[in-house]
């Protein structure tokens, strides 16, 4: 976002600097005045055994270990004392050394049975998995005020931090500590008759340590079933399928991921300052409640399925509607402070559906013994929709709003919504009306009348959907002797973009030092961005 046509150094070799303005800095100087290294080692090992037993039986046991380590080492010279929006870069240089490493252990062991009775066949396991996952185990330091540029981050007890007086390095935050256990024992069972028909039953019971000491463990049931039609004495004089197979299911699914090792914890942290006999006092306390509820979330999928391939397999795909329920969904919510100190937590609270259908298309249209090309085509609609935000602790009701998107005059106000009857993410924000005759934006408000001083919140109208109407895509792959080609195109149609790149560079009055659109240089000086 630099101006492009300012230099990048003066006649006399210095840099060119806008110091006066803010966030506006040379990104050569800043290069060349800095230095960076990071280095990544991997281990990964695995063991793998599988035992013969008596009675048709089968033992297997995996073991994985997988170790990521990295070294970071940073230096920023004195030159970056003159940013005045850097002062955490500190006095006369500042170097940042630290090392993490994420580790990942895994053991699953599981026995199996296979036993056939005539024409039908029964499989069936019975097994138990554990994982522990660390995550930012190590140290992180860093100081400032080195007596000359070219010391670098590996010298960093050469640095006096003490002799500036109050400074406190602040570069960022340590890596988090995280320790995640996911235990797991499952059962499954199939069944075989003629390779016909097929029926499959399973369950799970899964416990996970970044739940709430009440709900750490759910049990997940699915059943299955599927008909090969092509099987069927009537399919047997025709010569158009070669493959026909409908299928139905079943299925409760937990989701674990995405929040870390302390999102049910109490979390303490800065808040600010305050007043105390005569002089500000930092202020330590809780900034997340505990909740010893949060539970998983689920998602139940009811699933009905058509395969098929025609013309000897030159043409085959797939045909399938589905409906999924995700319940107790988790999200970090306002509260009311007087039952919730924080005025936030970490609950369940809330329910989500989803219906679609989905068309996949693959064909072989030329396979000869020198060429081949393959291609496949894949449509998608799905519905969304959120159909409760129930928790009663929740402040706000059955709506949140989400998304402040930031940049060269953005107000920080929201411009989309979680909310009951809408698809996540629904827009809801200011109805833009264009320009009137002198160049000023005007926005239609909640009655329908347009207004160049729209009200944020009171005339917010619901405008559309970022959620797509239509997924597509289109391979393709083509090979002659020993060439390949491969190309892929997808597209979303039908859904609502907010294109924030645009808002953050349609400010002419930033024009004196950073990059604008073409289209924002002959803006009025009286049109004041609302969003």
């Amino acid at each position: 976002r630099y101006l492009p046509v300012s230099p990048v150094k003066n006649a006399d070799g210095t840099y060119f600097e806008n110091f006066a303005t803010v966030n506006s800095y040379n990104p050569v100087a800043m290069m060349e005045q800095s230095q960076s290294k990071l280095k990544t080692n991997n281990l990964t090992g695995s063991f793998n055994t599988n035992v013969k037993l008596p009675f048709n039986l089968t033992y297997d046991l995996n073991i994985s270990y997988q170790n990521s380590n990295r070294l970071l080492g940073e230096y920023y010279n004195a030159y970056f004392s003159k940013y005045s929006a850097l002062a955490n870069f500190g006095t006369n240089g500042l170097a940042l050394r630290n090392s993490y490493q994420n580790t990942v252990k895994t053991l699953e062991t599981f026995v199996t049975w296979n036993k056939r009775f005539g024409e039908h066949s029964l499989n069936a396991v019975l097994g138990y998995s554990w994982q522990e996952s660390v995550i930012g185990e190590g140290f992180q330091t860093s100081s400032t005020n080195f007596p000359v540029d070219n010391i670098g981050y590996n010298n960093l007890a050469l640095s006096n931090p003490y002799a500036i007086g109050p400074f406190r390095i602040d570069f960022g935050a340590d890596g988090i500590y995280q320790e995640v256990r996911l235990i797991s024992d499952f059962a499954r069972l199939n069944y075989n008759y003629k390779n016909k028909y097929l029926l499959q039953a399973s369950v799970r019971r899964d416990g996970s340590s970044v739940f709430g000491a009440n709900n750490q463990w759910g049990y997940f049931p699915s059943v299955g079933a599927s008909w090969r039609i092509i099987q069927e004495d009537f399919m047997k004089n025709q010569n158009l399928f070669s493959d026909l197979k409908l299928r139905a299911s079943y299925g409760v699914t937990g989701n674990s991921t995405g929040f870390n090792a302390y999102t049910a914890q109490i979390m303490s942290g800065s808040l600010g300052t305050f007043y105390n006999n005569g002089a500000q006092t930092a202020a330590y306390g809780p900034t997340q409640a505990d909740n010893p509820d949060l539970a998983w979330e689920k998602t139940s999928m009811t699933n009905i399925g058509l395969d098929f391939a025609i013309l000897k397999g030159m043409i085959s795909g797939s045909l399938e509607v589905y409906d999924k329920n995700t319940t107790g969904m988790i999200y970090s919510y306002n509260v009311n402070p007087a039952l919730i100190p924080t005025g936030r937590i970490t609950a369940n609270g809330g329910s989500m559906n989803n219906k679609g259908i989905e068309l996949t298309l693959n064909a072989t249209p030329v396979n000869t013994s020198k060429f081949k090309w393959t291609t496949s085509v894949n449509l998608a609609h799905n519905r969304n929709e959120i159909t409760s935000l129930t928790n009663p602790l929740f402040a706000g009701g059955d709506s949140v709003r989400i998304t402040a998107p930031n940049g060269q005059g953005q107000t920080g106000s929201t411009i989309q919504i979680l909310k009951s009857g809408k698809p996540v993410g629904q827009f809801f924000t200011l109805d833009y009306a264009g320009k009137n005759d002198n160049g000023v934006s005007q926005y239609l408000n909640n009655k329908g009348v347009l207004t160049l001083t729209p009200l944020i919140g009171i005339d917010y109208k619901y405008l559309g959907s970022p959620q797509p109407k239509l997924l597509a895509g289109w391979s393709n792959s083509f090979s002659y002797g020993n060439l390949d080609l491969n190309f892929f195109f997808r597209g979303s149609f039908g859904n609502k973009i907010f294109n924030a790149t645009r808002a953050d560079l349609f400010r002419p009055s930033t024009a004196q030092y950073s990059n604008i659109l073409r289209d924002a240089a002959g803006e009025s000086v009286n049109d004041v961005n609302v969003f």
